[in-house]
C-alpha cells in the first residue's frame, strides 16, 4: 500500500512515518548508503525516484504498528525507541551504555565483581580460622 493509505490506517502523519523510517524503525529498501549518524538509509531504484513511491507491505505496516505501540505505551520518543533498538543491535554501544548503568548504580554490579568479593571474604575467613585452630574440616551436612 501507499504511504497515505498507511498513515490512515496508523493514524500518523506521512512526515510522521518518514521521520520514523529515517530512524530505521521500518524495514529499510536495499540498505546500502549510510546516513546520518551511521544508520542505513533507503535507497530506491530509477523507477522509485522517476515518480513512484514506496509501497508498504502488511510487514512494514506491522513493524510501524508495533512501533507506535511501543511508543505510547513507555511514553517515550521515535527517537529513544530507535536507540534503544541501535542499543540491543551494537555490543560496543551496548556495553557502554550498561557500564553507564553500573556507574549510576541503576545496573547492578557484574556478577563477577560480586563473585571476586566473596571469594576474597572467603579466603580471609580461612585465613582467620588457620591461624586459630589449624586446618578447617567441613561440616557434616544437616549441622550448625
Amino acid at each position: 500500500m501507499r504511504i497515505t493509505e498507511a498513515t490512515r490506517q496508523l493514524d500518523i502523519t506521512p512526515r510522521m512515518l518518514r521521520y520514523r523510517e529515517s530512524l530505521g524503525l521500518l524495514p529499510v529498501l536495499r540498505p546500502t548508503a549510510r546516513g546520518r549518524l551511521g544508520r542505513p538509509t533507503p535507497t530506491y531504484s530509477a523507477a522509485d525516484r522517476a515518480g513512484a513511491h514506496r509501497q508498504l507491505s502488511d510487514a512494514d505496516l506491522a513493524a510501524a504498528s508495533l512501533g507506535l505501540s511501543i511508543e505510547r505505551r513507555y511514553d517515550i520518543s521515535p527517537v529513544a525507541l530507535a536507540f534503544g533498538i541501535r542499543v540491543l543491535a551494537d555490543p560496543r554501544v551496548l556495553a557502554d551504555v550498561a557500564e553507564l548503568g553500573r556507574r549510576i548504580g541503576r545496573i547492578p554490579p557484574l556478577p563477577a565483581r560480586a563473585l571476586d568479593f566473596e571469594q576474597e571474604r572467603a579466603r580471609r575467613l580461612l585465613r582467620l580460622d588457620d591461624k586459630n585452630s589449624g586446618p578447617v574440616s567441613p561440616r557434616p551436612a544437616g549441622s550448625r
